[in-house]
């Protein structure tokens, strides 16, 4: 049996699992990023690099699973 929250307190849930799937995927792109770049480079600013491009793939695709679920919450229209 469960009680339905009001709609003020919902935002916590839907920010703490944004959150938890934003730091998650940095992580796993960064890590993905660490063993591509352990594996193909030898130099430390392509390294580097592999490392920040997954991470922002992760980041990225974080964003896109958490926007439309926040647009909904806030009735937001963000601009494209």
């Amino acid at each position: 049996m469960s009680v339905e929250r009001p709609p003020e307190l919902q935002i916590d849930a839907k920010l703490d699992r944004c959150i938890d799937i934003s730091l998650r995927r940095f992580m796993y792109g960064a890590g993905a990023g660490v063993v591509g770049a352990v594996l193909l480079f030898k130099r430390p600013s392509t390294r580097s690099a592999s490392i920040a491009f997954g991470a922002g793939v992760g980041l990225g695709t974080a964003y896109t699973e958490c926007q439309p679920e926040l647009e909904r919450f806030f009735n937001v229209n963000l601009p494209k």
